[in-house]
């Protein structure tokens, strides 16, 4: 079973999940890209996403590989370590770190009212409007720390050197102490979807599809 895990504030309609779920359709196979919004971004966490992948997975024990983009490769990273059925992961400018990365971007004010009031007003791009994220969305996802994501299984990550998002040196540190990953680096930014053919090319080796 393949499942593509797309990132923040994006969608199952993204341009890389809809090249690649369309990839595997011309081979005959499925993958699964769930709406991690769930129709609530408002009420996003971390855990939320993480039992609703956890959901998909086949009853009888088959194997799973995750593809995760940006916040989504985050999130696969972390239901597979505790999760011996994720047999392999494809990671593409995951978010790790992603509050270390995230948070200096929005000014204390913005910060201290978020925790006063509950909410920040965050642009999502598959509604292409503004929308509230609630606080814990925040207090959540701190209870994923990075350092306990440490059990060896194939792991491919792809990462622009141009990203401005999460930099590719968030995959380089985490490549650094798990010698089981490779680690691509691309001439290109967080996006990668200049890339998708390439990605695809990767996956199909990774894979061996």
């Amino acid at each position: 079973m393949y499942i593509y895990l797309h990132g923040f504030s994006s969608g199952p309609g993204s341009t890389k999940a809809k090249y690649i779920q369309a990839q595997f359709a011309q081979l005959g196979i499925e993958l699964q890209v769930p709406d991690l919004n769930q129709d609530d971004f408002t009420h996003l966490t971390v855990s939320r996403q993480i039992a609703q992948v956890v959901d998909l997975f086949p009853a009888d024990g088959s194997p799973v590989t995750l593809i995760g983009s940006s916040l989504g490769g985050w999130i696969a990273a972390i239901i597979a370590q505790d999760r011996p059925q994720v047999e392999r992961l494809i990671l593409l400018a995951p978010a790790f770190d992603f509050l270390a990365h995230w948070l200096p971007k929005i000014d204390d004010r913005q910060l201290n009212s978020w925790q006063n009031t509950g909410y920040i007003s965050i642009y999502h791009h598959a509604i292409k409007n503004l929308v509230p994220l609630h606080y814990d969305f925040l207090t959540d996802a701190r209870k994923y720390p990075l350092a306990e994501i440490t059990r060896n299984l194939p792991t491919l990550i792809i990462h622009g050197i141009h990203d401005d998002v999460i930099p590719v040196t968030a995959s380089r540190a985490f490549v650094k102490d798990r010698a089981w990953v490779k680690l691509l680096e691309w001439d290109s930014d967080h996006q990668l979807t200049d890339a998708s053919e390439r990605i695809w090319q990767e996956i199909r080796r990774f894979c061996q599809i």
